[in-house]
């Protein structure tokens, strides 16, 4: 179980795993960069492989998460991660073009893979994604799984780490989190 301290990952050995969009998971997760982000940059970017087993994005993804890592460096590098799998993906004319290109590509691909889930925080993309009938979670959501399967102790630490990367949770969400993790 890690806590928040904890944030190293595995030593073992690890490859970058490209796959055909034919590979071998037959629903997968797929996710957009900002779960990617938000988890790596507290050191949670491995809780998607233990939730998940293996996660599908899209290269536009994998652009945008990397283009970031420079001013981040404590955001892991997907190329270590045999578990995400980079996937080239045709453009949906069901996904609406005002979206970002990670955001697009991704509902494109989880459609397009029948994924078990789609991982975003966008609430505009969360939107369409709803339409479309996907399963959708995002990153505090992510940490409420991890803490029910024992991954995690506590979901308010990373909350908390959470908003002090910049990103807003409302006072009554994260009460709201707080209570359904039972801290």
């Amino acid at each position: 179980m890690r806590s928040p301290s904890d944030s190293s990952g595995s030593s073992a050995e690890k490859r970058p795993s490209f796959l055909a969009a034919s590979g071998s998971s037959e629903h997968p997760a797929v996710s957009n960069t900002t779960p990617l982000i938000t988890l790596g940059e507290i050191g949670l970017l491995e809780v998607l492989r233990e939730l998940y087993g293996e996660v599908w994005i899209p290269d536009s993804v994998f652009a945008e998460y990397h283009r970031g890592r420079a001013a981040y460096p404590q955001r892991p590098d997907l190329h270590q991660s045999a578990w995400v799998s980079v996937h080239s993906v045709a453009t949906n004319p069901q996904v609406p073009a005002s979206l970002d290109a990670g955001e697009r590509d991704a509902i494109a691909l989880a459609l397009a893979t029948q994924a078990s889930k789609i991982l975003l925080d966008e609430r505009d993309a969360l939107a369409v994604a709803a339409r479309l009938h996907l399963t959708v979670t995002g990153s505090v959501g992510i940490l409420l799984a991890a803490t029910r399967q024992g991954i995690i102790r506590m979901v308010k630490p990373y909350l908390d780490e959470i908003i002090a990367q910049g990103r807003f949770i409302s006072p009554a969400l994260y009460e709201q989190i707080i209570q359904q993790a039972n801290e």
